[in-house]
């Protein structure tokens, strides 16, 4: 075994407050960009803004939103504690 490995922290995926919290943001930005999805797929209306949505934008909201949980799900599995570990 080489010393980069041997004197590795060991910190896995969910072990730090900063983890955690990208794992749940993401997945609430998985159930907003369903949401959105679907609500432009059935012809709705967004209840706080009002926007009538159609499939198009329905799915320009899904791959945006959806975009941003998956950034926030790689956060959350390969981010390394800062400096102060």
């Amino acid at each position: 075994m080489t010393s980069s490995t041997a004197n590795s922290s060991g910190v896995g995926p969910f072990d730090t407050r900063f983890q955690t919290g990208a794992g749940v943001l993401s997945a609430v930005l998985f159930l907003v960009a369903i949401f959105i999805g679907w609500t432009g797929y059935q012809d709705g209306e967004l209840l706080v803004v009002g926007t009538e949505m159609n499939i198009v934008t329905g799915i320009a909201g899904l791959m945006i939103v959806g975009f941003f949980a998956v950034v926030s799900l790689v956060a959350a599995l390969y981010m390394e504690p800062g400096f102060d570990h």
